[in-house]
């Protein structure tokens, strides 16, 4: 299993959002934890964007890949707007083990600072939200 690869700011930026949901973070920014999230994920072979939604929890399933959302941290309206999620991307393929690819922050506003790697498949996060809302 590869090991993950963090980009410089990644985890001054995942530290922040560790904090606790509501609570004011080091940057001055409050997140607000979500019940549910919004991601994008795009097939580079046959071009097909799909928009996936799911609790937390949830197991998404894209291709040969597999989706699970820890987290999801929004920031409130009147402050400049980011959602960002913890994500778990593994890819299961016949005969093979299951390779984890991806596990950590990706954020809506910066989908290139923590980036999922893959040749076939792209996924990035769009939205935080409560589905009550």
């Amino acid at each position: 299993m590869p090991k993950p690869r963090f980009r410089p700011g990644t985890i001054a930026l995942a530290a922040l959002l560790l904090a606790a949901p509501g609570a004011r973070t080091a940057d001055g920014y409050t997140y607000n934890g979500m019940e549910a999230v919004r991601l994008k994920a795009l097939d580079k072979i046959t071009a097909r964007v799909s928009t996936l939604e799911a609790p937390l929890d949830a197991r998404l399933t894209f291709g040969t890949l597999e989706i699970t959302v820890r987290a999801c941290r929004k920031r409130p309206p009147e402050e400049p707007p980011e959602s960002a999620a913890f994500l778990t991307v593994v890819e299961r393929r016949p005969d093979t083990a299951p390779t984890r690819l991806f596990q950590g922050w990706m954020f809506a506003s910066s989908p290139a600072l923590s980036a999922m790697e893959h040749p076939v498949y792209d996924v990035w996060v769009i939205d935080c939200f409560n589905p009550s809302d």
